[in-house]
């Protein structure tokens, strides 16, 4: 990031890419990317990523993965059981890395997101649902127009219906 810096401010100042590029000790190739991007591009893939040998497993692997969560966390499949299956029950030739990384890409993708949420001050938020309130052994359904933090209220538990 440093030599980037120094190329786009030496061509800058008025330095030639080909004197650039014999001062810094690198190609005019690698001087004209540089002057072209305000900060490197870095690498991007051109076309996704292709598994000729698992593509025909994946409706099988997502199968069990979709299957797995409704059983307890210890309970469900590791990649290395979800390649130890395949081998013995459908002849998969394929090596244990191309699963691991469908598996990892996967759950990268069914991941739950959340968006931070900033309100300058003066406004807010509004949330229209119902909610359920257990305070000592008794159930209230609570329609709430406005949901605020509770958990500062000691003894009291409130889940979303």
């Amino acid at each position: 990031m440093e030599l980037y810096l120094k190329v786009r401010l030496a061509c800058a100042g008025g330095m030639s890419a080909r004197a650039a590029a014999k001062h810094f000790n690198i190609s005019r190739d690698t001087v004209r990317k540089m002057l072209s991007y305000s900060e490197p591009p870095g690498y991007r893939r051109s076309a996704p990523v292709r598994r000729p040998k698992l593509e025909a497993f994946i409706p099988i692997i997502d199968d069990w993965l979709d299957g797995d969560r409704s059983v307890p966390r210890k309970q469900r499949h590791t990649a290395k059981r979800v390649f130890d299956r395949l081998r013995e029950e459908h002849g998969f030739t394929g090596g244990y890395t191309i699963i691991k990384d469908y598996i990892r890409d996967r759950d990268q993708r069914s991941r739950e997101m959340f968006v931070p949420l900033a309100h300058a001050p003066g406004h807010g938020q509004a949330d229209f649902g119902e909610a359920l309130v257990e305070c000592s052994a008794t159930t209230l359904v609570k329609s709430q127009r406005h949901w605020r933090d509770t958990s500062a209220v000691t003894g009291c538990l409130m889940s979303s219906a």
